[in-house]
């Protein structure tokens, strides 16, 4: 269920670009995610900073792995991961249930390190010879894209042929592990790719085996500055994220 976005979001905008001064008793946001609200946070944060007196302090690693901290009983304020994740967090007591809101997605793309030759990707047979050819592939041990791309190569008889050659990082390095040479091929959402200079996006994979990853927000129900949250979560539907999200390689939602 959304927040009621249609009343809090004019306000909220308004906030963030004519506050002249903020509140002196602005409270410190954790935030739990995955590179790419890291990515988000770095960019349109300091508006929503400046404009309340509130901190954010953003926490990353791959979201499954913040999954578990939250699980064990660590304390956040608001968590933004995959959103099968989030929904099971909800249904665990661990989020606030009207605060539970899709905020963007984003495809499944392929990496090469900045300089070398694309490989050509654009058909499902393109894709598959390229994987085949190549002398190693990188793509996350645990998270939704692996989740998918796992039984995308079982189903596409490729699974056997790929797995001596498969690198699996535990944590959000695949296009690092591109951009250093250490990996020929990368697999991972578009955003993440972006993000790391020394890596270079081929493209998404073919439109028909894409996989979109859909990133959800909640608030934590033990949160002791839930307002504040709410308030970060309207901030994240503005024109200033929304734009923001476009640039990295996300789609607003």
């Amino acid at each position: 269920m959304k927040p009621l976005f249609s009343v809090y979001c004019a306000a909220a905008i308004a906030i963030a670009v004519a506050a002249s001064a903020p509140p002196a008793d602005g409270a410190e946001l954790k935030i739990f995610g995955s590179r790419v609200t890291k990515m988000i946070i770095e960019d349109v944060g300091p508006q929503f900073e400046q404009a309340t007196g509130h901190k954010l302090v953003v926490l990353t690693d791959v979201a499954a792995v913040m999954k578990r901290r939250i699980e064990s009983g660590e304390a956040f304020d608001l968590a933004v991961l995959v959103n099968f994740q989030t929904d099971g967090l909800v249904k665990a007591g661990k989020l606030l249930p009207d605060t539970r809101v899709d905020l963007m997605k984003t495809g499944i793309g392929v990496a090469v390190q900045r300089g070398a030759a694309k490989p050509d990707i654009s058909t499902v047979d393109s894709f598959t010879r390229t994987l085949l050819a190549a002398k190693s592939i990188t793509y996350l041990k645990e998270g939704a894209s692996t989740i998918y791309l796992d039984k995308l190569f079982a189903r596409m008889g490729i699974a056997d042929a790929l797995r001596e050659k498969t690198v699996k990082p535990p944590t959000e390095s695949v296009s690092e592990m591109v951009a250093d040479g250490k990996v020929e091929l990368g697999i991972i959402v578009i955003p993440n790719i972006l993000s790391v200079p020394g890596a270079e996006l081929v493209g998404p994979i073919p439109d028909e085996i894409q996989s979109y990853i859909v990133f959800t927000a909640g608030v934590s129900t033990n949160s002791p500055n839930q307002q504040a949250a709410r308030d970060l979560l309207t901030f994240l539907h503005s024109p200033a994220a929304v734009s923001a999200m476009k640039a990295k390689g996300m789609i607003p939602l």
